[in-house]
């Protein structure tokens, strides 16, 4: 099953790595990076390593490649119980192979495209070895750029995001966090925004966003009706184009509709 859901919990508060990993997160992600204060970030080191078992499965936000604090970092990733990195401000396939030739084990790499230089560069950052997805830093992108607004502001880059992974062979993008923690109206409109530009998964900054975020990257119930009608009518023609419901149902409809019918099996 490709991860919908991207659960970060900060570093230094291990009484929440068992909780979050109870939450229903499909990836949970143990935040070295923002969620971390400077002071902190030796200690934070040392509860992840503290904590880590072969029996855990999680990913690791490392600090960026230019800061203090990376090469530190990078010392926890042969421990057993780390199944990905998630690399802040990738801004170049330099970085990424930094990261794989220091790394003990190789592991899959999610790098966050949250600068005007790492959209710039993310077609080459996607080709780089180790990298399975590209993760959008949204609020940091908003930041490097002098951009207000979440909205048509930011619908370049994250149209970028998805040509770029669909163009590389990588799995479809996960969008940013939605920060408005107390607003299921405005979390819903994120979520549906990402999945129709072609997103598939998004970041989450607290348990409670969690089932919304698997319920809308999952299968759609109306979807699903609807391609189930559309393969049945194509196969009655003979995989012809087709008329149903007044629309014309010609190749690259009938083939979208087997494809959601395929991701439904595999979900």
């Amino acid at each position: 099953m490709r991860a919908r859901s991207f659960l970060f919990v900060p570093g230094n508060r291990p009484e929440r790595f068992d909780k979050a990993c109870e939450a229903g997160a499909d990836c949970v992600i143990l935040d070295l990076e923002d969620a971390v204060a400077p002071g902190d970030k030796q200690r934070a080191r040392e509860a992840i390593g503290r904590w880590l078992a072969p029996d855990k499965a999680v990913s690791i936000r490392l600090n960026g490649a230019d800061t203090d604090w990376f090469d530190a970092d990078l010392e926890l990733m042969g421990m057993p119980g780390i199944a990905g990195i998630v690399l802040p401000k990738a801004e170049s396939k330099e970085q990424i192979e930094a990261v794989c030739s220091d790394m003990k084990l190789s592991l899959p790499i999610i790098p966050l495209i949250e600068s005007a230089s790492g959209l710039w560069h993310c077609d080459e950052i996607a080709a780089a070895a180790g990298v399975v997805r590209l993760a959008f830093g949204s609020v940091d992108f908003q930041l490097d750029l002098g951009i207000t607004g979440d909205q048509e502001e930011l619908l370049f880059a994250r149209s970028q995001l998805v040509l770029v992974s669909r163009v590389k062979g990588l799995l479809p993008p996960v969008d940013g966090v939605t920060v408005a923690l107390e607003d299921a109206a405005a979390l819903e409109h994120d979520i549906v925004r990402a999945r129709r530009l072609g997103f598939g998964g998004k970041l989450c900054i607290h348990p409670r966003q969690i089932a919304s975020v698997n319920a809308g990257f999952g299968p759609q119930p109306a979807e699903l009706a609807w391609a189930r009608q559309v393969v049945e009518a194509a196969r009655n023609a003979g995989d012809n184009a087709v008329r149903l419901d007044g629309k014309l149902i010609d190749r690259p409809i009938i083939e979208r509709a087997r494809m959601l019918l395929a991701n439904a099996i595999s979900n």
